[in-house]
């Protein structure tokens, strides 16, 4: 499915799906694919589903806005897969402020699969403290890594007397009473993880070779992006449609049919 146009390039609205579409065959096929200028590249609104797009090989759901959203979500979204972004933040109304200003802060991003754990303790009569992780911390994690920081007063002998076992470890070398702020990070082993490692550096092959993902902040024309040489009869479509606007507007002008 294709759609080409300023305000939506795919709108869809039905009872059970808004927008659907299913490609199987042919070189990178996308099951629902949608261009805007100024609005909204694909649009739907359905009782179950919105916007369905499948394809075996290729991409379920295409959405590309030139000065628009590809796509816009209102609401939970839910990703099964891997999420591959270019970058990433949250946008809140501001706390301080929240009719009349936005806040937004970034993601914190790491080449490993990264959890972060943190917390506060005071230590014992002797200086120690034992921290216990959650029930799954071992099961979850590997590779750990650990902060610790003294609050209100120095703590140059602070250490980890017993790291991680049985979801425990254990800081001493403080003074009694001394609040601890802890940090602990792992990298994840869960079956999931193991089996979908983020490739920290790879080469670009084949025709991809010599294009950006980000054409525009390197000087480079939109030709230059990996978009276009991955799908070239989609990207050639929406000129071809421009064309026709194009002449259609001139004759509807002159007067001609």
């Amino acid at each position: 499915m294709f759609g080409n146009g300023n305000n939506a390039g795919v709108l869809g609205m039905g009872n059970s799906f808004g927008v659907f579409g299913r490609a199987d065959g042919g070189p990178n096929p996308i099951g629902v694919f949608g261009i805007s200028g100024g609005g909204f590249g694909v649009r739907g609104e359905g009782g179950v589903r919105g916007v369905y797009g499948a394809s075996e090989f290729g991409v379920g759901v295409y959405g590309e806005s030139s000065t628009g959203l590809a796509g816009r979500f209102l609401g939970n979204v839910q990703v099964t897969g891997n999420l591959s972004k270019g970058s990433g933040s949250f946008k809140i109304d501001h706390p301080l402020d929240p009719a009349n200003r936005y806040l937004s802060h970034s993601f914190v991003e790491s080449p490993d699969m990264m959890n972060i754990y943190n917390g506060n303790v005071t230590l014992d009569r002797r200086g120690r403290a034992t921290i216990t992780m959650p029930a799954y911390f071992a099961a979850l994690n590997r590779e750990f890594r650990y902060q610790l920081t003294a609050l209100g007063v120095p703590g140059p002998n602070l250490y980890v007397a017993a790291e991680i076992k049985g979801n425990t470890f254990k800081i001493a070398g403080g003074k009694p009473g001394m609040k601890v702020s802890w940090q602990v990070t792992g990298v994840r082993q869960d079956a999931y993880a193991e089996a979908h490692r983020i490739r920290v550096e790879e080469e670009k092959t084949g025709e991809e070779r010599g294009t950006y993902l980000h054409p525009e902040v390197f000087g480079q024309p939109k030709e230059k992006g990996v978009a276009h040489v991955r799908h070239p009869a989609l990207r050639q479509q929406p000129r071809e449609e421009s064309g026709r606007e194009a002449t259609a507007a001139k004759r509807t002008a002159s007067g001609q049919r």
